[in-house]
């Protein structure tokens, strides 16, 4: 069972990130504020999860949660800044689109950028053991493969519909007889190279 909170009176937002390691797309992030002492026995780290499980839980989240935001850092951003830059700005994006402001930030992963004056705790596999930061990773998660099979209609090749734009044999090799697209990101260098590997 997850924990539902990490302190005993302070509003709390889970906070956590999806797409990080991808070659193509956005990363996604995504900040959600549940009630005191709520409980879900089925709510869990998003990749311990069913897709269809995630879809479920993407609609009891968005009407149970007291707040929540998702949020984005495109291929150019991610180019610019580099991935884990992005994937601080993404979740203070996220943060900026709750309508409930919080007071402690629960973020998994062992670092972050702070968001203004609000403290925050990093929480390694903190989608395992938080209730709120799971939330976040289902909401993260759905909505970026939603917008991977949205673009997957657009460029077939490279199979975004399954792999969601991570390093797969067969993305690498529609890389190689296709070349990139405008939602690769460039710097990824060592991840896509043209002598694939078997």
């Amino acid at each position: 069972m997850l924990i539902s909170s990490y302190s005993e009176n302070l509003i709390e937002a889970g906070c956590d990130e999806a797409g990080r390691g991808c070659l193509a797309g956005p990363v996604y992030a995504a900040a959600v504020i549940l009630p005191p002492h709520y409980q879900n026995e089925l709510l869990n780290d998003s990749k311990k999860l069913t897709e269809k499980q995630r879809n479920y839980l993407r609609e009891v989240i968005e009407n149970e949660a007291l707040a929540y935001g998702v949020a984005t850092c495109s291929p150019e951003e991610i180019d610019e800044i580099n991935i884990l830059n992005a994937s601080f700005l993404s979740m203070h994006r996220a943060i900026n689109k709750l309508t409930t402001i919080p007071e402690l930030l629960l973020i998994d992963g062992n670092r972050f950028n702070p968001y203004k004056k609000i403290a925050h705790h990093c929480l390694i596999k903190g989608d395992a053991r938080y209730l709120s930061i799971a939330a976040a990773s289902i909401l993260a998660k759905t909505y970026r493969d939603e917008y991977m099979q949205e673009l997957h209609g657009q460029f077939p090749h490279y199979g975004w519909n399954t792999n969601k734009g991570y390093p797969t044999i067969q993305h690498k090799i529609a890389i190689h007889n296709h070349g990139l697209t405008p939602h690769h990101r460039k710097t990824f260098k060592s991840q896509i190279q043209l002598k694939i590997q078997f």
